[in-house]
């Protein structure tokens, strides 16, 4: 069997992964409810971001839930597909070689189509690459990967979001300490890079944040969403 054949076959699982989870990203739940439903993209108003918290500010309402729940479950068919297509990944170019431990590989899976699952949410192609900031899909990546980086994250999230009123600090939060839960549960070379990849995209995404909070300009949480032109 040629080396390109053996090549193609240790990567096929990986590319179908990566193609998979990034349009199961791209499929967004603010601008799906937004733009198809209410017929008003959410990012024409507030912050210009397809995320849950500019689309409670712009228009609240039931169909949050439903934004939460695309977001969700988007999230959690890309890593389940990940983790079956890690069953046919063979790390080595022989023909004989040592299948992959199958926790590890389910594991790498999980944080490779994690990724481009994010990647989706905040650059979906069909929606002209302007996604969210993906707090909420990232955080349901961190609960189906580990418990233990889960409760790093979420509880950092929500402890500062509770406290200051600021949604941004507690995804900054979020996106920084990621990589360093998963630097202490995984201390895996290829696990840690990939953890600081879907960390550090979360962070970026938050990089306007971070200056208007340095300014003192960056808007605090409310339930009172603000009304849209033309709403009761």
């Amino acid at each position: 069997m040629g080396v390109g054949i053996l090549i193609a076959l240790w990567s096929l699982p990986f590319l179908a992964a990566a193609v998979t989870a990034y349009f199961l990203g791209c499929f967004n739940g603010a601008v799906v409810v937004s733009k198809y439903i209410l017929r008003d993209d959410v990012r024409n108003h507030g912050s210009g971001n397809a995320g849950l918290t500019n689309f409670y500010r712009t228009f609240g309402g039931p169909l949050t839930a439903v934004v939460i729940l695309c977001d969700v479950v988007k999230a959690i068919l890309a890593l389940s597909i990940g983790v079956f297509l890690s069953q046919y990944w063979q790390p080595g170019f022989g023909v004989d070689a040592a299948a992959p431990d199958a926790s590890y590989a389910a594991l790498l899976f999980r944080y490779w189509s994690g990724l481009f699952c994010l990647l989706g949410h905040m650059f979906p192609c069909m929606f002209h690459f302007r996604g969210g900031k993906g707090i909420l899909s990232g955080g349901t990546i961190a609960i189906m990967i580990d418990w233990r980086i889960a409760l790093v994250v979420w509880g950092g999230f929500l402890i500062l979001a509770v406290l200051t009123r600021y949604v941004s600090l507690g995804s900054l939060w979020a996106g920084a300490s990621f990589p360093f839960a998963t630097w202490y549960c995984y201390p895996d070379p290829v696990i840690v890079v990939l953890g600081f990849l879907l960390g550090g995209l979360v962070v970026w995404q938050h990089r306007g944040n971070l200056q208007r909070l340095l300014r003192g300009t960056e808007s605090k949480f409310s339930f009172h969403h603000k009304k849209t032109e033309g709403q009761p």
